[in-house]
């Protein structure tokens, strides 16, 4: 439900005059779930102008003039596309610096959702256009007890899987020598489903050069058996099968044999020591209560990959932000990528997971940090990883 006073506090908090929410058929999910709009249910364009104080305004088409009844404001119906851009004047009059879902030169596509020329008509109004970026983190990031309750469960399950894998596959290895990456992948869905969970999509099994491979999709085509002597990823994601759960989202390293070789040892201390340092940047952040930045967590980790010689080995983000999807719309941990300038915020949930990847294989170490009401930092999901496990079979 839509919360005209927490909305217009959080306005103030970031110091802007206005906010403008607005969307077409769904290019602009951010401002459909903050006003709670159903975009399958709208085929025209709609504006939603939030003042830091005052009545909110509207702007909707004829054929749709209901769409936003259920908001507080006054409305303008506009038909000829004239007469739109005449409304969308309207709206915006009185006011200088206005936030909506932008990001200067596409820095930040997670949220620049506002088509460039919207972008361009609102310039020629005289307004200074201004992300949004923390605005919708507070509406769309931030978690609610509930969640925090349903993302805890779901990381024991998850954490409880690795245990469950490991043991699966040594049993199957030695009683037929191998095992199907497939088949781990079947294993780990099973598990989910019995402790009625969901996911979007099955975890990434990924063993020696499969493991190298950031986003290595199984099928059945490169379907692999895994034996003594291979190197194992298992990337997992799952949360409860409720309304409004939130995900858990984890990574580990297996070896399968005896004694774990030199070069898996070493790069898997430096992607340790990269996560570890991520980590320190936020508790040592919100311990000093100072503002944390998406891409200042990326950097920490980043620079510990680069000093021991693998940057150009490290391609993607250090993180991204965690909700009721996998790969959330709060800030990312990520300066490589985009330029995530958003602030790290109390109540919301993001993975950190380092990686380095070579032609024979890759490691990546993940985990979730949730950061409570209180600004206390917590990892999730187990134990850190800080050795890699040895399956013997």
């Amino acid at each position: 439900m839509f919360d005209l006073a927490a909305v217009q506090s959080a306005i103030q908090s970031q110091g802007f005059d206005a906010w403008l929410l607005c969307d077409f058929r769904g290019s602009n999910l951010l401002a459909s779930r903050v006003v709670g709009v159903e975009t399958k249910k709208l085929s025209r364009r709609w504006y939603y102008v939030v003042p830091a104080q005052g009545e909110p305004r509207k702007l909707v088409h004829a054929i749709e003039p209901a769409a936003l009844d259920h908001l507080p404001g006054e409305k303008t119906v506009y038909r000829r596309w004239q007469e739109l851009e005449a409304g969308l004047q309207g709206l915006v009059a009185g006011f200088k610096n206005l936030a909506l879902e932008y990001s200067p030169r596409n820095g930040n596509p997670y949220i620049s959702r506002v088509d460039g020329g919207t972008v361009e008509l609102l310039r020629t109004f005289g307004v200074e256009l201004h992300s949004s970026g923390d605005l919708i983190q507070l509406f769309e990031a931030t978690l609610d007890d509930e969640q925090i309750a349903m993302h805890l469960e779901a990381a024991e399950h998850t954490n409880a899987a690795y245990t469950m894998i490991w043991a699966f596959i040594a049993d199957e290895i030695f009683k037929k020598g191998h095992v199907m990456e497939r088949t781990v992948q079947a294993r780990i869905m099973k598990h989910f489903a019995d402790n009625k969970m969901t996911t979007y999509s099955p975890p990434i099994v990924g063993m020696n050069r499969h493991s190298g491979d950031p986003h290595f999709e199984n099928t059945d085509d490169n379907d692999t058996p895994i034996r003594k002597g291979d190197f194992l990823l298992i990337d997992l994601w799952a949360k409860m099968d409720r309304p409004r759960a939130v995900y858990s989202d984890l990574t580990r390293m297996a070896w399968i044999g005896d004694t774990v070789p030199e070069e898996q040892q070493k790069i898997f201390k430096i992607v340790a020591e990269a996560r570890d340092a991520a980590i320190k940047t936020v508790k040592d952040a919100f311990a000093a209560k100072k503002p944390l930045l998406g891409h200042e967590v990326d950097a920490a980790a980043r620079k510990v990959i680069e000093a021991a010689g693998y940057g150009d080995f490290f391609t993607h983000r250090t993180g991204h932000s965690i909700g009721q999807e996998v790969h959330g719309n709060g800030a990312h941990m990520d300066g490589l990528e985009t330029r995530e300038d958003r602030r790290v915020l109390p109540r919301t949930l993001f993975s950190i997971e380092p990686g380095i990847y070579l032609k024979d294989f890759g490691v990546r170490l993940e985990v979730d940090v949730l950061v409570d009401a209180a600004g206390e930092v917590h990892v999730t999901g187990g134990d850190l990883q800080n050795e890699i496990v040895i399956i013997r079979a």
